[in-house]
């Protein structure tokens, strides 16, 4: 409330109010005075308009058009009504017939005889301007009335003053409305031009004081042009700043040379102690400069010899660093490869790993089948065309591999342009520049070779590299010898395991062929579904092993030709544990497991022993559930009769979405449409 802009501002708003309130009173009393004026005068010109017609029609002996006439002039709807009446009061004519001899009201009688020939009154809440006028007896009316008789009539008019009074207040409302606008627009006008012209320019000012205040001298200066005044105003602000910001300067100047003057003083007997100093010690320094360049002669000289050990060392550290290298490399592949049992991945990561040591750009493993004098191709890197699936090459002279498993060493060849006796094109369609190529050995037999060819910087293979190979090859060698016995022993477990699942069905005319069947129809669905290579190996491991578990089932119940009992159901759904159990010990089996285990479990989550639904299942057992169940329903059972093929088609299809896999069931189908699976 105590700024410069509320007071000036409410001051403006008061007066403008107040200037605004006298002229719409003004305004008001004059539009009122104006149409009462108005109203007052078309009184008297119709009141005058009447009378004249009336006396104009008794002049002429037509007395009676003076109540036609009167009659007429009562339809206008301004008019209240319109009489003529004698001085008792008494009306003679009307613009209504059936008030002729009645009493005019006492305002007209006072009115007539008090002279005020136009009054304004108000009657049963409306407003009239009254017009009294005496009809005069005039000679040419002597033939008719009495000579004495001064006065024929009084004429009475009231006019409604309704339609007046709604227009004056419609002009007060406009009066009204623009006056608040031209009040809104003066306030708003005034509000602009003290925001404008005062109020942004002291701002600026301020502003610009603040910036004084804190010693911004550049950030000070202020331009304002909104009005001669406050251009001058800031030009004197400036002015005044300059010269402040000079004599801050000025102090500032004088005040530093005072000091220097005083730190110059307290230093000079300093300087004069030091000087004698100085002098002492630049006789020292000559003498220590003929010392230090003798001792500069010694250093160089020892710098040259440092110079020489450093280069030996730098080199020595570089053997090291490619010996520690290639050790870790080796360290490195030593533990994939020891970690891998299956072979194709070995080999895989044995070329891989090699290829990235040596820094080739081609490398293959050749692996020698000895009752063939064949070597077959079993991992490749960098070969512009994969070689064809069980691609075999005879053991001929003129190849590298050859070579190697005939003189049972490896070979480095630096030049393929040097060596006459190698074919410069491999039969792996490639061409050799320079090669490293190093036998595979197993207790002193050769059962292949690992060659690395070419070079991504087209360099030439050291010894360094040869030698590298040679130890890769032996790690090798081994890794693939524990693998193959590895593949050896799990065939063997299998081929046990199946043995006796084979007797198990063999004895049980029901079941026989029943897992080969399971086999077959699990495989098919595998493929149509696409898995991977792995999964499918898995899957037909269990599908062959599926019904291991019924080796702890009792072989009547296993027979039972009756109706099974619920004990006997429940003990026949213990199978898929009983056979968990049984393959426990092979630990290669861990996920075959699984399946089997799941391989009675519903969609739908009803299934046994886990109750497992949807996704939770594996989708392995998931194949395996439809295509074990659909070779039981077409096989006879001690219990029942083979169904029909198309009553087990439709039984799939039937238990889509509930017993069996959507995705699984449906594919079944598509592939007993397309005739891949018959009866």
């Amino acid at each position: 409330m105590n700024s410069l802009k509320t007071k000036f501002l409410g001051l403006s708003t008061i007066i403008a109010l107040m200037v605004v309130t006298l002229t719409i009173w003004h305004h008001l009393v004059t539009q009122r005075e104006t149409l009462n004026q108005l109203a007052l005068q078309n009184s008297r010109i119709l009141g005058d308009t009447i009378r004249n017609s009336v006396s104009t029609f008794m002049r002429n002996g037509e007395n009676d058009r003076v109540a036609d006439i009167l009659a007429e002039v009562q339809k206008e709807p301004s008019l209240e009504y319109v009489q003529i009446f004698d001085e008792t009061g008494r009306i003679l004519r009307a613009g209504s017939p059936e008030s002729i001899g009645d009493l005019v009201p006492a305002i007209d009688l006072i009115a007539y005889r008090s002279q005020q020939l136009s009054t304004a009154h108000d009657h049963n809440g409306k407003l009239y301007q009254a017009r009294i006028l005496p009809i005069h007896n005039e000679p040419d009316c002597y033939s008719c009335h009495d000579k004495s008789q001064r006065v024929l009539g009084i004429l009475s008019i009231h006019v409604s003053l309704d339609e007046l009074v709604s227009l004056q207040s419609q002009i007060g409302t406009r009066t009204m409305t623009s006056s608040l606008f031209m009040f809104g627009f003066l306030i708003l006008a005034i509000t602009g031009f003290v925001l404008y012209y005062v109020e942004n320019p002291i701002r600026n000012l301020v502003k610009a004081m603040n910036h004084l205040e804190r010693g911004e001298f550049d950030l000070a200066s202020v331009t304002i042009t909104t009005s001669k005044e406050m251009a001058q105003l800031s030009d004197k602000f400036n002015r005044m700043v300059d010269r402040l910001r000079n004599q801050i300067q000025e102090m500032v100047r004088q005040e530093r040379e005072i000091t220097i003057s005083k730190e110059k003083l307290s230093h000079q007997e300093q300087i004069q102690g030091m000087n004698q100093t100085l002098e002492e010690r630049l006789k020292e320094i000559e003498y220590l400069n003929k010392t230090l360049e003798e001792r500069i002669e010694e250093i160089e000289e020892a710098n040259y010899r440092i110079a020489d050990l450093a280069g030996e060392l730098e080199s020595k550290n570089t053997t090291l660093q490619q010996a520690v290298n290639r050790l870790s490399a080796l360290y490195n592949m030593g533990l994939a490869i020891n970690a891998t049992m299956n072979q194709s991945k070995l080999f895989q990561l044995l070329i891989g790993k090699t290829v990235e040591t040596v820094k080739a750009s081609t490398g293959y493993i050749l692996l020698l089948d000895k009752e063939t004098n064949e070597l077959t191709v079993d991992g490749t890197y960098g070969l512009p065309v994969a070689p064809a699936a069980n691609m075999r090459i005879p053991l001929e002279s003129g190849g590298v591999s050859h070579w190697v498993i005939e003189n049972r060493k490896p070979l480095l060849i630096q030049n393929i342009n040097d060596a006459d006796n190698f074919n410069k094109v491999s039969r792996l369609g490639f061409t050799r520049e320079t090669v490293i190529c190093a036998p595979l050995m197993i207790k002193d037999e050769p059962i292949g070779t690992i060659t690395m060819a070419n070079r991504h910087d087209s360099s030439s293979f050291y010894p360094e590299d040869l030698e590298l190979l040679v130890t890769i090859a032996a790690q090798a060698s081994v890794a693939i010898k524990n693998a193959q016995l590895y593949e050896d022993q799990k065939v063997s477990y299998l081929n046990t395991v199946q043995a006796l699942v084979s007797a198990i069905e063999a004895s049980d005319a029901y079941t026989r062929g029943h897992s080969e069947r399971v086999t077959r129809i699990s495989l098919a669905l595998a493929k149509r579904l696409k898995l991977s290579p792995e999964r499918i190996a898995r899957l037909e491991q269990a599908a062959i092993l599926h019904d291991i578990g019924k080796i702890g089932i009792d072989v009547a119940l296993l027979h039972k030709k009756g109706k099974l009992t619920e004990k006997n159901i429940q003990t026949l759904h213990q199978h898929p544990q009983i056979g968990v159990k049984i393959l426990e010990p092979i630990r290669f089996l861990n996920n075959v497991r699984k399946i089997i285990e799941q391989h009675h479990e519903r969609y739908d989550g009803k299934g046994y022993p886990n109750n497992l639904a949807g996704e939770d299942i594996h989708l392995e057992a998931r194949i395996l559930a439809v295509a074990d169940t659909f070779d039981a329903m077409t096989s006879d059972r001690p219990y029942r009769k083979a169904l029909s093929f198309d009553t087990a088609v439709n039984e799939i299809r039937e238990f889509s979405g509930t017993q069996f896999d959507p995705q699984v069931a449906a594919a079944f189908l598509d592939m007993i449409e397309n005739g891949n699976l018959r009866h």
